[in-house]
């Protein structure tokens, strides 16, 4: 039998070696605690060092801003503009659209059709519009007027009359205009219809349709002078195809060319603060862009007050890179003029990679054939190529406009062209564009 000392000693020393084990045990704790708060505080403060939100990225840089819907503008599930959207998804929009964006252009409530449906001086719809530009001031926002003159989305009232049709050309060119001050229309007449409106068919007067154009421009900007600070007082007004610098449309053709230097005239008079918009797409197409660049010279020679470039740049995950931005807004840049990206979004349907047009009837055509491979990895890095274009020539460009607040309501939905989904979650384009101005992971 073990002596009672030696017992005890034997007791004491197991009870040193357990307290011993037990401190280590507990220090190793502490430590490995300590280490998790003290990355727990770098991630905290690097979290606090990362700006959440696109606006906040790029505030030293320029606007940007976002195209909303009737929807959001109105905070209810109205029908309009081809949106479903619950309740909560609209919450969930107008949250992004806050939190993310300093800047607002509307999708349609600011053009003809839809602010001005029927004719005359009580043909007026005003509700949606004020919305939008109530929500953009209540919001602090950067507020865009899109559109005033455009052959799309105008009511046939505006074109109708009692004049039958001249004999005209498929399209004036800028060479008649300065010549005569007129149309310059000679030769055969194109069989075409715009909007319902049947072209072969009586129409207004050039004069007629001088006075429309002016009382609606007086009106609608006259409304929002001080509130909207940039119109896009004519939109795609220049030709896809061939030689013709313009397009034929019944502005063209029932007043001639010069109805944008009209539109341009009559914006200024009725706000002579507004910053006022060409606005067109596909001049990421170099023979588009020598014709928006010989229209604008024209303008300029003329002293019409255009004061800024609206590049569209509805593109592709394949095209522009980097390179050829660069290229475009170099070229841009040599009329002097601001350049304001104006409706961006970057499609990744198969359909889309062979064309880069914003015209609306070839939509449908440009969201065929499901999404390309790796869609959210090639959309990524062409929406940080595109920025990184925009911040070189920060200097010329002020406004970028995302088209859509998120894919569900894009009008290239099945393109998935945006920098969130359909739920409102930002996508790795998102993360790429905020890594372009930070150079570290976006944190939301």
């Amino acid at each position: 039998m073990p002596h009672r000392n030696a017992v005890r000693k034997n007791d004491a020393r197991q009870s040193l070696i357990n307290m011993k084990t037990h401190y280590s045990i507990f220090g190793a704790c502490i430590n490995l605690l300590t280490a998790m708060l003290f990355a727990m505080g770098s991630t905290t403060q690097a979290a606090e060092n990362q700006p959440a939100n696109l606006k906040d990225a790029y505030k030293d840089h320029f606007y940007v801003g976002v195209a909303i819907n009737r929807t959001i503008a109105m905070n209810a599930a109205v029908v309009a503009d081809n949106v479903n959207r619950s309740t909560e998804q609209i919450n969930k929009d107008i949250a992004v659209v806050t939190k993310q964006f300093n800047q607002i252009s509307p999708e349609n409530d600011l053009k003809w059709q839809l602010i001005h449906p029927q004719a005359g001086a009580d043909g007026y719809n005003f509700g949606p519009a004020d919305a939008y530009v109530n929500f953009g001031l209540t919001n602090h926002m950067y507020i865009v007027g899109h559109t005033l003159v455009w052959h799309g989305q105008t009511p046939s009232w505006v074109f109708q009359g009692t004049n039958l049709p001249t004999a005209i050309t498929d399209a004036p060119t800028l060479a008649a205009t300065n010549a005569t001050g007129t149309n310059g229309f000679r030769g055969r007449r194109p069989s075409r219809s715009f909007g319902g409106f049947n072209m072969n068919g009586p129409r207004a007067s050039r004069e007629e349709l001088l006075q429309r154009m002016h009382d609606h421009i007086a009106t609608v900007v006259g409304r929002y002078k001080g509130k909207i600070k940039v119109w896009d007082v004519v939109n795609e007004a220049l030709a896809d195809g061939g030689t013709n610098i313009l397009r034929i449309s019944p502005w063209s053709q029932i007043i001639g060319p010069d109805f944008i230097a009209k539109a341009f005239e009559y914006a200024h008079e009725a706000d002579p603060d507004a910053i006022l918009r060409y606005n067109d797409y596909s001049l990421e197409n170099s023979a588009k862009r020598q014709k928006l660049i010989t229209l604008i010279k024209s303008l300029q020679s003329q002293h019409v007050p255009v004061m800024a470039i609206g590049s569209q740049t509805h593109v592709s995950i394949t095209s522009p890179s980097f390179e050829e931005e660069d290229k475009v807004l170099t070229e841009l840049e040599t009329l002097g003029l601001p350049i304001h990206i104006t409706e961006l979004d970057v499609n990744s349907a198969q359909g889309g990679q062979r064309s880069n047009s914003g015209d609306v009837a070839a939509n449908a055509d440009t969201t065929q054939g499901g999404l390309v491979n790796n869609a959210d990895k090639k959309q990524a890095a062409a929406y940080a190529g595109l920025f990184r274009a925009f911040k070189k020539h920060e200097k010329f460009v002020k406004v970028i406009t995302l088209w859509g607040v998120n894919d569900g309501v894009s009008w290239r939905a099945q393109g998935r062209p945006l920098l969130f989904d359909a739920n409102d979650q930002p996508k790795p384009a998102f993360d790429a564009v905020i890594r372009e101005v930070t150079g570290e992971q976006s944190k939301l």
